[in-house]
This record gives C-alpha cells, sequence and structure tokens, in this order.
C-alpha cells in the first residue's frame, strides 16, 4: 500500500476502460483515435439526432464550435465539460461527452476487415488525398524515365 506524502505532487490519473476525463488534452487524444463512429446526441434524455460519421477534426478553441454535419465530425473539446468512458453490454468501448444536459455519445464503428465497405463510406477528404498521391507518385515517376532518357 502506497502513502502519499504531503510535500510530493499526486501521480497523474491511470484510467482503463472505465472513467470520467476532464483535462482537454486527454480528451483530445481519447477522441483522434476514434476514426468513424455512430453518434447519438440526446438532450434532457431526448434523443435529439443521431448517425454515422467521421471524426474530421478535435481541437480545443472557446471561439470554435462543434460541428456535426454531412457525416463530418468536428469536436471541440470546449464544448463539453467531461469524456466518460464506458462499456456496452457486449464490453464494446464508447464515449460521452458531457456538457449540462446534453450528452453526444460516440460508439466506434469497426469492420471485419480494414477496407471500408464501399467507397460512398470513405470521407471525400481522404480520398481526394489518395488520388493526390497516386497521380503525384506517377508524375515522379514520368520525370525519373525522362531523367533516364540520353536525348
Amino acid at each position: 500500500m502506497s502513502h502519499h506524502n504531503p510535500s510530493q505532487p499526486f501521480p497523474a490519473p491511470c484510467i482503463i476502460d472505465f472513467g470520467i476525463i476532464i483535462n482537454a488534452e486527454d480528451m483530445k487524444r481519447i477522441l483522434n483515435d476514434l476514426g468513424r463512429v455512430r453518434y447519438i446526441h440526446t438532450l434532457d434524455g431526448q434523443i435529439e439526432s443521431e448517425g454515422e460519421g467521421w471524426i474530421v477534426e478535435v481541437f480545443n478553441d472557446p471561439a470554435q464550435a462543434t460541428i456535426v454535419v454531412n457525416r463530418s465530425l468536428y469536436l471541440n473539446v470546449q464544448s463539453f465539460d467531461y469524456l466518460q468512458l464506458q462499456r456496452s453490454e457486449k464490453q464494446e468501448a464508447y464515449f460521452d461527452l458531457i456538457q449540462d444536459r446534453r450528452r453526444l455519445r460516440l460508439i466506434p464503428v469497426t469492420y471485419s476487415s480494414p477496407i471500408p465497405e464501399s467507397n460512398s463510406d470513405m470521407d471525400p477528404a481522404t480520398l481526394e488525398a489518395m488520388v493526390t498521391q497516386v497521380l503525384a507518385a506517377k508524375w515522379d515517376m514520368q520525370l525519373d524515365d525522362e531523367d533516364d532518357c540520353p536525348f
């Protein structure tokens, strides 16, 4: 059993599977890893909206809003008082962002394979970035071929 020495600071919290996170940076770290989620927005225990989307950005800015639109989630941790980690009856993790009477529940969506089920589910910005990378690689290859040409 450890005893706390008043002259020493308390150790940092250790939260495993269950708990409440109040530190904004800890909240950001957790939310950044979620990717695709199912969300349920409730107010006073009543479902206001629900859907599925991608977490596009997680930030900490008192001047910006949390926005959930067009299957994209832009989450400002300053919009919430705390994040609660929980597990369902099937032992699957879910995350509740709480602010007064508002709750935004995020349930990670997992696949049986690492490839999305259809291209329509892919975030347009991600798809555009992938196409840009492929085209850039092709252009680099063509330039390399031209450099090797003796003419």
